[in-house]
């Protein structure tokens, strides 16, 4: 064979190649190569932002997972389940709002009740809700605390929610963020996406590396009053991947009146906004739903009492900032969260 033919015969068998090998998705042309994306929105009454790696952008995927959520566990839409749950409809529940209950019980039963998706008439009553900013009298608070309590509800095998008093109502809102999050990341997963970090309101899973091709970098901020969220300086950055990620604080949802200063964490045993020394709870989880819902319980029950239950859970770790005898900041973690902390 002429030397001539012998090459076009080994461009042919390339070019043959290459082109099955596309056809199966094996390979992709330059034009189609991955690149990352970055989708942002509004959801929950928070802000998303969702950044992942892939050959084309999965927006249209993003919303209908989102929207899916919006119709189950917001309660900012009027027609949602919980909505509808709170308003004493007869609704049946769907997987998300299943999925969300039962594990908001575990943690609940976990946490000796200081997390606590009953306390929602509390957090109304203090003005974190749908309702202006007030402060209810004693009399108000011991009264809503009759109708605050885990245990006071459940799940039927029929897929409704049983009360003991048709004045209870749930706020998901501590825990629901989290498995949004984690909704969305598995979705990206299912695509193929191996390199994402998904943040709903702070909310956050990463897996993979980022752009520059390194650990993803998540910031704590310091928990210094910022209402409107214009604070951007960080008490410390986490180097993480694979693991959920979420943060409780005081530090922006809260008001002053008369000088007293109310905070949206409502404690559902004692019916008042919590006053202990953790300004900012951060805890990193296997899924951020769990992280979610911990960091919560923690602002709750106070820094001893946090610091006992997460050294009883190796499968958590804790970053929590805390204020001094002297008003200063003053910091505690887990022996896990160490390898994770860089300066």
């Amino acid at each position: 064979m002429k030397k001539k033919n012998y090459i076009w015969l080994v461009v042919l068998v390339v070019g043959t190649v290459l082109v099955l090998l596309r056809q199966n998705n094996i390979i992709s042309w330059g034009e189609e190569a991955a690149t990352y994306h970055n989708e942002k929105g509004l959801i929950f009454g928070t802000m998303y932002s969702i950044t992942y790696e892939h050959e084309k952008s999965l927006r249209l995927d993003i919303d209908k997972e989102l929207g899916r959520f919006d119709a189950s566990l917001s309660m900012f839409n009027d027609s949602s389940i919980i909505s509808r749950i709170n308003r004493n409809e007869d609704v049946t529940v769907d997987s998300l709002f299943t999925k969300v209950f039962h594990q908001a019980m575990k943690i609940s039963e976990a946490t000796d009740g200081n997390f606590d998706i009953t306390v929602a008439p509390l957090v109304n009553a203090w003005g974190f809700g749908f309702t202006e900013n007030i402060s209810p009298t004693n009399a108000k608070i011991d009264s809503l605390l009759q109708i605050v309590g885990w245990q006071k509800i459940r799940l039927s095998s029929e897929g409704k929610i049983i009360k003991e008093d048709p004045r209870i109502m749930l706020d998901c809102s501590a825990i629901a963020k989290g498995y949004a999050v984690d909704v969305i990341a598995d979705m990206l997963k299912s695509k193929g996406v191996k390199n994402y970090m998904v943040d709903i309101g702070g909310e956050v899973d990463v897996a993979g590396v980022n752009p520059t091709g390194n650990l993803w970098r998540i910031g704590i901020n310091k928990p210094e009053d910022d209402p409107l969220s214009r604070n951007q300086s960080l008490q410390t950055i986490l180097e993480v991947s694979g693991l959920g990620i979420a943060t409780s604080g005081n530090y922006r949802n809260f008001y002053y009146k008369d000088g007293m200063k109310y905070a949206h964490t409502i404690d559902p045993k004692t019916g008042r906004p919590v006053q202990h020394s953790i300004l900012s709870s951060t805890v990193i989880a296997k899924d951020c739903m769990t992280a979610d819902a911990y960091s919560t319980a923690f602002m709750v029950m106070g820094l001893e009492k946090a610091k006992s239950l997460v050294e009883s859970h190796p499968e958590l770790d804790a970053y929590f900032i805390f204020s001094d005898e002297n008003g200063n900041f003053q910091t505690y973690m887990t022996e896990g969260m160490k390898k994770y902390v860089t300066e």
